[in-house]
């Protein structure tokens, strides 16, 4: 064996390499997304970006059915969107291994809520495992695929933004190559109608209980007993935390299995303490089912509700010990809000939409920037593709007037997740709405993914692009107009334009985005002395332009020469140089 210092993502494609995994479907999402793109380098395993995590989840529920371990990879929120194939994959069970790998974001470094995945294995009564390092995550992935054939069920690996971003040292050992399991039609296993899904959650509720059983025995739920008279129940990365924060001075209940829980394994553990802190982020999960079991704990009345947690807030709650948190600086630091890239494409559409004073829905991805002034144009996010969704909504109860004065944004791997459902929709129902389709040839907020638009597959092998012109024509709208958002004067008339017709209306805002390597732009714009500080420039939220007191400035080493603020300047007081 050799070891290797890896990111609890890379941990788990290796885990899942080990185990003899043979496809992995996912949808990229942080903080999720490496796993899928560490599995590029294993020519042996069928790989790819999905559409959206519901076809994610089926494709992997199809290889599992098919007799090969499968895997399949999304951050919280996308695990909503694969719920469906998921809940009903527990009454089916399995063939081959079956893991789901789920990332959740305490603290929303990437994610617009802070929810808790666990329940959603105990929702759909499956097994949950949760590693604490990155050892861990190989380990514990490896055995997913195990415990998923053993007990027939699909098993989810959950991990946190902490453990998936953070490395420390794994053993590396060679693939296993596991044969197919024979395939055999079995429609009362798998054809979920009515008649063989009741026989089915008989099946599912005695698997239950063996799984209760064997986390009341699995050496991934253990105890360290350190002789204290406190005790501390833990998982995840706040064991890790605990740990450090309490060293020996607790004894610890460490839960690798989420679920289903321990009940005797619990109860024997409070036995051995006066008092016990139960340490986990997000929801009360674990602390819930202690007090369901009759074991008086300490959780939420010390510990928040929210965001990531800290070893000095641990030492604090538990200990009574303050510590400082961080050093304070000794000088001030600035505040650095996200904002767009100079060059981004979408500081044009926005910079328009702000002139014309428009309501706009917007929806997930680096164009949700779009609310952060200057530009504060955006008036709605709230999931993947519900941008056009949500604006169809409003003109309903709005009207004619108010849905002229309103349009959806979204992107173009957005726009094939979810959005082409909403677009259906609005022409369906004799909707009169504008949807303008970002496309930036990439998915861009997740780290530039391809997707089916841009006509490469994960590996970067040539494949079919979908056309979104001819998409937006076939399912019923007569008005795709291209526009390039650099063009302001072109683009703002041809928002006007469309916004004006009494039928449904899609604008393909398109421009690749600065940071690919095709896109090629060279030198710096700056300001001349034909400058009336009029501030036009200022107003594109580009971060290469900064408004200072006296006329605007551009910062040479953060323009990258696309031009945009050429275009917008009243007075042609900026050349490129």
């Amino acid at each position: 064996m050799k070891k290797q210092l890896l990111l609890g993502n890379a941990a788990v494609a290796q885990g899942a390499y080990e185990a003899g995994v043979v496809v992995v479907s996912s949808y990229p999402g942080t903080p999720s997304t490496e796993i899928t793109e560490c599995m590029v380098k294993y020519p042996e395993v069928e790989i790819e970006w999905s559409p959206n995590e519901k076809v994610s989840a089926e494709v992997a529920i199809g290889a599992s059915f098919a007799g090969g371990r499968a895997m399949s990879c999304c951050k919280h929120v996308g695990l909503n969107v694969m719920a469906d194939p998921v809940f009903t994959a527990s009454y089916t069970g399995v063939n081959g291994g079956l893991v789901f790998c789920v990332a959740d974001d305490p603290g929303m470094h990437s994610s617009q809520n802070e929810q808790d995945s666990r329940h959603y294995a105990k929702a759909s009564k499956t097994l949950m495992l949760e590693p604490s390092d990155s050892r861990e995550c190989k380990e514990f992935t490896k055995l997913a695929f195990e415990l998923s054939e053993e007990y027939d069920v699909p098993v989810f690996i959950r991990l946190t933004t902490r453990v998936a971003h953070s490395q420390s040292t794994v053993e590396i050992s060679e693939r296993e190559e596991i044969s197919l399991k024979p395939y055999e039609k079995d429609i009362s296993k798998r054809v979920m109608m009515p008649a063989s899904a009741i026989k089915r959650h008989e099946v599912v509720e005695e698997r239950q209980r063996k799984l209760v059983g064997y986390a009341e025995n699995t050496p991934l739920n253990f105890i360290e007993n350190n002789k204290m008279s406190v005790g501390v129940i833990a998982s995840g990365i706040t064991y890790m935390y605990a740990k450090e924060a309490l060293g020996d001075r607790v004894n610890y209940l460490k839960l690798g299995m989420v679920y289903p829980l321990p009940e005797k394994l619990i109860t024997d553990f409070a036995k051995l303490c006066d008092t016990v802190y139960v340490i986990e982020e997000l929801d009360p999960f674990i602390e819930e089912h202690c007090r369901a079991l009759g074991v008086n704990v300490i959780g939420k009345e010390k510990f928040t509700y929210l965001g990531e947690y800290t070893c000095a807030m641990i030492k604090d709650a538990v200990l009574g010990e303050h510590a400082l948190q961080f050093k304070a600086p000794l000088e001030n630091i600035p505040v650095r809000p996200p904002v767009m890239c100079a060059g981004c494409p979408h500081c044009g559409t926005f910079y328009v939409l702000k002139k014309l004073g428009l309501t706009v829905s917007g929806d997930i991805g680096c164009y949700t920037l779009g609310a952060v002034t200057p530009l504060a144009s955006v008036d709605t996010t709230v999931c993947m593709g519900a941008s056009i969704g949500m604006a169809f909504g409003m003109s309903k109860v709005r009207g004619k007037d108010f849905t002229k004065k309103l349009v959806s944004v979204i992107g173009d791997s957005t726009f094939i997740h979810s959005g082409i459902t909403g677009l259906i929709d609005i022409v369906y129902n004799k909707g009169i709405n504008t949807v303008i389709i970002l496309d930036n040839s990439i998915t861009g907020m997740t780290g530039h993914q391809d997707n089916p638009t841009t006509g490469k597959t994960i590996r970067g092998e040539a494949t079919k692009q979908v056309d979104l012109v001819k998409l937006c024509h076939a399912v019923g709208v007569d008005h795709v107009v291209v526009a390039d958002p650099f063009d302001v004067k072109n683009f703002e008339k041809t928002v006007k334009d469309e916004i004006e017709r009494e039928e449904p209306s899609v604008i393909i805002a398109q421009r690749p985005c600065a940071l690919l390597k095709t896109v090629k732009y060279s030198g710096n714009c700056v300001i001349t002395d034909k400058c009336r500080n009029c501030k036009m420039c200022t107003k594109l939220g580009c971060p290469a332009i900064l408004n200072s007191s006296n006329s605007p400035k551009i910062d040479k080493t953060q323009c990258n020469g696309c031009g945009l603020c050429i275009n917008v300047c009243p007075f042609g007081a900026i050349e490129k140089s």
